[in-house]
């Protein structure tokens, strides 16, 4: 039997644990009809040299719904989640906060129309871990109810002070699979205390307060197993910005996922949170080296690496995958075929 065939590197490095979740690294949002269609148009086009969905779609509620039109809206979305669109299954929703009148009815209707094909639900404005508990468990219930077996991550959105205060104890609340970081908020929260240029793609990473928060948030997911996701860069247009703000982001912060808010932002950010070459080819040299030994330590160009770094050198190649970068046809029929 070949080497390649034997035990898989999720099982013998990380035993009964329970695995993190593996989502795409950018994290694309649109809440007005003709700009979901696109970004699911885009999705699949993207997606056809890899096979898989190299970024999510997530279709906006909160800022698409035009106000009195909330329930019409969600209704929209539902159908678009279950339409051949959606052929990944890699599209979720961001539904208003849980303070808001239409938070369960627009819970209610995605899951009763769509809830077998939502990827997640994506719930803004956490007040607190309450305030997230029991949007989980509206969540959940509402699926249990609707009889639907499939269920539904949570991902939620970090904005305020007490949020943030809390962000530990949120993190590890069950059913929940990412934390965002909402930057806009978040400044606007301190009441002018924080200059506007906090805000921009360069501010966001040089400010105390700020950088504080974002990793206070990312050290939180990690500790807790769920997915660390950045927040927004508005100047839409500099791409060379996006990609320094991604590549801080991932590189300098820890986080594994990024939102977008254009199109022209997607390849940039799934191109900044990559792997570099020659990481994916340290990665694959070394966990076949492992995997040959019966994952025993094994040298490598003069280094020693045992479970310790063959994990790390496992959650490169993870994320290699998920960006579409090509990997040895032997590799990825033995750690990522069906």
């Amino acid at each position: 039997m070949s080497t390649l065939t034997a035990i898989h590197p999720r099982h013998a490095l990380f035993g009964a644990e329970a695995p993190s979740p593996m989502l795409p690294v950018c994290d694309h949002y649109a809440g007005v009809e003709a700009r979901m269609h696109k970004s699911l148009a885009l999705q699949a086009e993207m997606a056809e040299a890899s096979g898989r969905a190299v970024f999510d779609v997530t279709l906006d509620l909160e800022d698409g719904a035009p106000v009195g039109g909330e329930h019409e809206h969600a209704l929209l979305v539902a159908e678009l989640v279950n339409s051949p669109a959606n052929a990944y299954g890699r599209v979720g929703v961001r539904v208003h906060d849980p303070r808001h009148p239409r938070f369960e009815d627009e819970v209610d209707t995605l899951i009763k129309l769509a809830g077998p094909r939502l990827a997640y639900l994506m719930v803004p404005k956490l007040a607190d871990a309450r305030d997230t508990a029991w949007a989980i468990e509206v969540i959940k219930t509402t699926r249990l109810r609707h009889g639907v077996g499939h269920i539904v991550p949570v991902h939620g959105l970090i904005e305020t002070h007490k949020a943030l205060q809390q962000v530990a104890e949120i993190a590890a609340l069950p059913g929940l699979e990412s934390l965002s970081f909402g930057l806009m908020d978040f400044v606007s929260e301190h009441r002018g205390a924080i200059p506007a240029s906090a805000m921009t793609a360069h501010g966001q990473f040089s400010h105390p307060l700020v950088l504080r928060a974002k990793l206070e948030l990312s050290a939180a997911c990690h500790a807790a197993r769920i997915t660390p996701s950045h927040c927004v860069v508005t100047e839409f247009k500099d791409k060379r910005a996006v990609g320094q703000a991604a590549e801080k982001a991932s590189r300098e912060l820890g986080y594994t996922r990024m939102w977008s808010i254009h199109p022209d932002q997607i390849a940039v950010i799934v191109d900044a949170f990559a792997p570099v070459m020659a990481e994916v080819d340290d990665a694959v040299e070394i966990l076949s080296a492992a995997q040959a030994a019966h994952w025993a330590p094994t040298s490598h160009r003069g280094q020693l690496h045992d479970r310790a770094s063959y994990r790390h050198y496992w959650h490169v190649l993870e994320r290699a995958w998920l960006t579409g970068q090509p990997l040895p046809s032997e590799i990825e029929a033995a750690f990522f075929g069906a």
